[in-house]
């Protein structure tokens, strides 16, 4: 009888036990990344997007994505910084093989992996500021973690359409999140792998973005962390599962009405403001008393107390952002955290909610029921 008792227990602890994994994410500063903002500006530089050949849009640049992680590729390690992009789809790094367009970044040498295995397939991508290309290669990747197996991604040998602030920028790569349909090849992503080598227990994964660095941001795999949100989440169906991509049914600002019909957005963790058409943002600007510094984005006194709410409607909830949320300061000026954007259809017009609404409301990615998880982000007391 003992024994038995014995076997049960040892039975109960053999039992997987239901887990997320996470992960904590780095930030850039408020101060560096409106500096970013201000000197493309300064260099004539407008906020871009490119149309693909099918009839996807590629709207980061990432140069002044304010959040991104560690991830690992290879047998030995091999670290690598990413930006964790709901936007895309494909997983790449700079290669060893890489000329100086990767500055110094960390750079993915196959010749030191006992778990590489060769593709070779073209790797081509198009940027709003320029092309990007390199060729697929497959290993190991350690994210969050979880090792995946036989990993495909990209090793970027020439990254020069992303210019000087890419060589000059704190990551070495993107980690695509969405779905595998916006692959340049049609590679599955790197969460699908985690899902489909059973090493998630829940097919989501959920942001919360921090506001400082020493409260930088956190990516969870296979679930949620309930201490960074409060209350439920309220869940939205997917228009498309291409992108993250929702309906917002309104937006106001101070009681304004700048949407009243559905209208299509993306959620995309790798844009680190807002963007909306440009003739909407304009007039929202105006009424804000923000100054254009280059075509599409503006900046304002930090006039909290004096500025009112922007709200977004999304099925039967509406989500606020109060100035506080919308505004990044640099010293007595704050950047406004919206930005217009004129993407042409069938995609567009479209607006996309980056980093300035995830900062404010936990944001849940659900893979197997395609939908959209928002509650309000728990941040620790300034």
């Amino acid at each position: 009888k003992k024994m038995l008792s014995i076997i049960a227990i040892v039975s109960i602890l053999a039992v997987p036990t239901s887990a997320v994994h996470k992960f904590s994410l780095k930030k850039k500063s408020d101060s560096e990344f409106v500096a970013g903002i201000l000197a493309r500006a300064k260099n004539g530089i407008k906020p871009s997007y490119k149309v693909s050949e099918d009839g996807s849009i590629v709207v980061n640049d990432y140069e002044n994505s304010q959040y991104y992680g560690e991830i690992s590729l290879g047998s030995p390690l091999q670290k690598f910084n990413v930006i964790f992009d709901t936007g895309s789809s494909d997983l790449w790094v700079a290669s060893i093989k890489c000329d100086s367009s990767c500055g110094r970044h960390s750079k993915y040498d196959s010749t030191k992996s006992s778990s590489y295995i060769q593709n070779g397939t073209s790797f081509d991508i198009m940027y709003g500021s320029g092309p990007v290309s390199g060729f697929q290669s497959i290993d190991d990747l350690d994210f969050g973690g979880l090792v995946v197996k036989t990993q495909e991604f990209a090793e970027v040998v020439d990254a020069s359409g992303l210019g000087g602030a890419y060589q000059l920028g704190k990551f070495d790569g993107i980690l695509g999140m969405a779905f595998p349909l916006l692959s340049v090849n049609s590679v599955p992503t790197a969460f699908q792998n985690l899902v489909d080598q059973k090493l998630v227990d829940e097919a989501m994964f959920a942001f919360y973005l921090g506001s400082s660095a020493s409260d930088a941001g956190e990516l969870v795999l296979g679930g949620t962390d309930s201490a960074h949100f409060t209350g439920e989440i309220t869940w939205e169906n997917l228009y498309s599962a291409t992108y993250w991509e929702i309906q917002i049914v309104g937006m106001s600002v101070g009681g304004v009405s700048y949407v009243s019909a559905p209208t299509k957005a993306i959620v995309d963790s790798g844009t680190s403001i807002l963007t909306g058409p440009s003739d909407v943002v304009q007039a929202i600007a105006k009424q804000l008393g923000a100054k254009e510094i280059i075509q599409g984005e503006y900046m304002l006194p930090c006039s909290y107390s004096k500025l009112p709410d922007l709200q977004f409607s999304i099925g039967s909830s509406v989500y606020t952002l109060s100035p506080a949320d919308y505004l990044i300061p640099d010293g007595n000026l704050c950047l406004l955290g919206l930005m217009g954007m004129d993407i042409p259809a069938p995609t567009g017009p479209l607006w996309i909610l980056g980093d300035v609404f995830m900062r404010k409301y936990y944001t849940v990615f659900d893979t197997a029921n395609k939908r959209v998880g928002f509650a309000l982000a728990n941040h620790p007391a300034n």
